[in-house]
C-alpha cells in the first residue's frame, strides 16, 4: 500500500572553500553555520575524494570508484524521502534502485506520527573524511566517507522507538539486475502469491520462500550481502550493542524480488521481540563495495572524529573476563551474554577451558548470563567500569536440566528443537513447505524411536495436536515422578498439556512469549521455559505408560497460526 507522506525539507550548507580544495589540515572548522544555504552546482570526478551538491542533492566521491547522492529535496514520491541514499554508482553501474530509495523504513519522513519535517546538512570534517547528517523527529542518521574506500559509513541515534511502523531497519535497494544473487530462501521470484500474511510466499513447486527465511542467529554473522558480476555488496555490522534479543536472535535480512535486491540491516525491530527496544545509543554499520569476495575489516577508529551524538570512544568503555567455566558438557558450544537496559553484548567462551572475555563494553550494571548453545544455565550481575576488566574467577555451572538422570528423555537441554524432525529446516522455511516431512508423527517409544524422525520440533493446536509418547515402567518404578517439557518459544499464548494414561495434570499458565508470529516466519527463538507436571504414583502402571501432549490455548488461529510450541526437550523423572 503506498502512503503519501507530508514532506518539508531544509537544505543543508557545505564551505565553498573546502569544494574548491581550498586550505588542509583539520578543516571542520571552516563548515558554514546550519543556518546559512550555499549552493554549489559540482559534477562528480571519479576517484576525486569530496562533497558536492546542487539543489537536488548531495553528492559524495568517496576516490575509490564509488560515488553516492544523498537526497535534499522532496521529490513527491512516495517511495522516496529527503534523506534517502538517491544513487550509488560504482565503478560506472548504478546501483540504486531509480524507484525507491535507500533509507530508514518508508523513508525519514514517515518514522514517527505527525513528524515529516526532515533536514539534511554535510561537511568535510577533514581532508578524508565527509559527514552527511539526517535529522527527523527525535532520530538523527549520519551517512560517512573516508578517503578511498568504497564504502558508506552509517550511525543511527534515537531517543524514542519510530511509532509509524514500529521498528527501526535500514534497507537498500538495488536493481536485481545487477546485484541477482542473494539467499536462496528469501529469493520471491517467480512466487504464485502469498501463503501467509502477505510476506510469506509459495512456489510452483510447492517451496515456499520469504524475506524472513534469510535469517540467521545474531552471534553467527557480522556481515550480509548479495553479488553480481564482479561485485559484492555487504552491509558489516557493529557490536550490535543497540539492538535487542541478544546473541541468538533471529530476523530477516534480505530479500529479492522480480525487481530488486533488498539488504536490511535491523537496528531495532518488534517480530519475536523478547525484550524493551533499547534508545539513546549510536548504531553503527556499513554499506561495503567489493569485487564480489566479502568484505575485509572494517576500521572505525576515525568515528570519534566524526562528532555523531552518543559516540562513547574505547577509552571510556570496559569489560569483563573470565578465568573459565567448569561442568561443562564438551557436546556443547557455550556463549556468555551481558545484558541491560541501554545495551548488550556476547562473547563465546573458549571450548577447552570455558574462558572468556567480553571488551567493549559500555560502563553500567549488567546481568550476565552463560548459554549451552541457547540454554541459560547461569546467571549472575556484573559491574562494567570505564577503562578497565573485571576478572571472574571459575564459574561452575549448577543449572543445567541435563544433570538430573531422567528414566527417558526426548532431545537434549541446549534451547533449540534442532534435533527434532524438521528442526533443521524451521529457520528456513515455512512448516507447510514440501521438503517438511510430516509433522503428525506415530506414537513415540522410549528407547526404540529417535527424535530427528519421531518427534516434531513444533506442535500445533489445529495441525498434530496429539502427541503420544510409550514407556515401560516394573513395579520398583511405580513411584510419584517428574515429566519435564521444555519450550524455547510459544505463539498465541500456546503451552503444553499433559495427561498419563487416565490422569490429567492441571493446565498450566502460559509462559512470556513474543506476542508476534514466531513459527511460521524462521525462528524457534522466544524464553526458554521448563513445564514441570508432578505425576502422582497412582496415575502410573505396571507396563506401558501413555503420555499424551496436548498445545492448549484460547488464542490463534487456524492451521499453523493456530497456537502452538517449539520444543526443547521432553523427560521423565523417578524418584528411583
Amino acid at each position: 500500500m503506498n502512503v503519501i507522506k507530508h514532506k518539508s525539507f531544509y537544505i543543508g550548507i557545505i564551505s565553498l572553500a573546502l569544494l574548491m580544495g581550498c586550505g588542509g589540515g583539520d578543516t571542520s572548522s571552516e563548515t558554514v553555520p546550519d543556518n546559512d544555504l550555499l549552493l554549489v552546482e559540482s559534477t562528480a570526478v571519479t576517484n576525486t575524494f569530496g562533497l558536492s551538491a546542487d539543489t537536488n542533492f548531495f553528492t559524495i566521491n568517496t576516490g575509490a570508484g564509488l560515488v553516492f547522492k544523498v537526497r535534499r529535496t522532496d521529490n513527491g514520491a512516495s517511495t522516496q524521502s529527503i534523506g534517502d541514499i538517491a544513487s550509488m554508482v560504482y565503478n560506472g553501474v548504478q546501483y540504486q534502485d531509480p524507484l525507491r530509495g535507500s533509507q530508514l523504513n518508508s523513508g525519514f519522513d514517515f518514522l514517527y506520527t505527525g513528524v515529516s519535517n526532515v533536514t539534511v546538512s554535510a561537511k568535510m570534517v577533514d581532508a578524508e573524511h565527509i559527514k552527511v547528517t539526517v535529522n527527523a523527529g527525535n532520530l538523527t542518521h549520519y551517512y560517512m566517507a573516508k578517503k578511498g574506500e568504497a564504502r558508506i559509513y552509517m550511525g543511527t541515534h534515537f531517543t524514542s522507538e519510530p511509532d509509524t511502523l514500529g521498528l527501526a531497519r535500514f534497507i537498500v535497494r538495488i536493481p536485481v539486475g545487477v546485484l541477482p544473487n542473494g539467499p536462496v530462501p528469501s529469493n520471491i521470484r517467480g512466487n504464485t502469491g502469498a501463503i501467509e500474511s502477505g510476506d510469506i510466499f509459495g512456489l510452483p513447486n510447492g517451496q515456499t520462500r520469504s524475506k524472513h527465511y534469510s535469517n540467521m542467529r545474531l552471534k553467527d554473522w557480522s556481515y550480509i550481502g548479495a553479488t553480481g558480476s564482479g561485485v559484492g555488496m555487504w552491509i558489516v555490522r557493529d557490536k550490535n550493542e543497540g539492538n535487542s534479543g541478544g546473541p541468538f536472535y533471529r530476523s530477516l535480512l534480505s530479500q529479492t524480488t522480480d525487481s530488486s535486491q533488498e539488504l536490511t540491516y535491523i537496528i531495532n525491530y518488534g517480530e519475536a521481540k523478547t525484550e524493551a527496544f533499547r534508545l539513546g545509543i549510536l548504531n553503527t554499520y556499513t554499506l561495503v563495495f567489493t569485487d564480489g569476495r566479502p568484505p575485509g575489516t572494517i576500521d572505525t577508529s576515525w568515528f570519534s572524529k566524526m562528532g555523531m551524538t552518543s559516540f562513547i570512544a574505547p577509552s571510556a568503555r570496559g569489560g569483563v573476563s573470565g578465568v573459565g567455566i567448569s561442568g561443562r558438557d564438551p557436546k556443547y558450544k557455550y556463549t556468555v551474554g551481558f545484558s541491560n537496559a541501554k545495551a548488550q553484548y556476547w562473547t563465546e567462551a573458549s571450548s577447552t577451558d570455558g574462558s572468556f572475555g567480553s571488551y567493549g563494553m559500555i560502563p553500567g550494571t549488567y546481568t550476565m548470563k552463560i548459554y549451552k548453545n541457547e540454554l541459560e544455565v547461569d546467571t549472575r550481575t556484573v559491574v562494567v567500569s570505564a577503562g578497565s576488566m573485571i576478572a571472574l574467577h571459575t564459574i561452575p555451572i549448577t543449572g543445567d536440566p541435563s544433570a538430573v538422570a531422567p528414566l527417558w528423555r526426548i532431545g537434549d537441554w541446549d534451547g533449540t528443537p534442532m534435533e527434532f524432525l524438521n528442526g533443521d529446516k524451521v529457520t528456513t522455511m515455512h512448516p507447510s513447505d514440501v521438503r517438511m516431512r510430516s509433522w503428525i508423527t506415530p506414537d513415540y517409544v522410549a528407547g526404540v524411536s529417535t527424535p530427528a524422525t519421531g518427534f516434531p520440533a513444533y506442535q500445533w493446536k489445529a495441525v498434530n495436536g496429539n502427541i503420544r509418547i510409550k514407556f515401560n515402567l516394573n513395579q520398583n518404578q511405580i513411584t510419584n515422578s517428574t515429566l519435564r517439557v521444555g519450550i524455547t518459544t510459544a505463539y498465541a499464548n500456546g503451552r503444553p498439556a499433559i495427561k498419563v494414561n487416565n490422569w490429567a495434570a492441571p493446565n498450566p499458565s502460559a509462559s512470556v512469549q513474543p506476542a508476534t508470529r514466531t513459527l511460521t516466519v524462521g525462528t524457534y527463538r522466544g524464553n526458554n521455559t521448563m513445564y514441570s507436571f508432578n505425576i502422582p504414583a497412582s496415575a502410573l502402571v505396571v507396563g506401558e505408560n501413555i503420555v499424551t501432549l496436548n498445545v492448549i490455548s484460547g488464542s490463534g488461529g487456524t492451521g499453523y497460526l493456530s497456537a502452538g510450541v517449539s520444543y526443547d526437550a521432553v523427560d521423565f523423572i523417578t524418584t528411583q
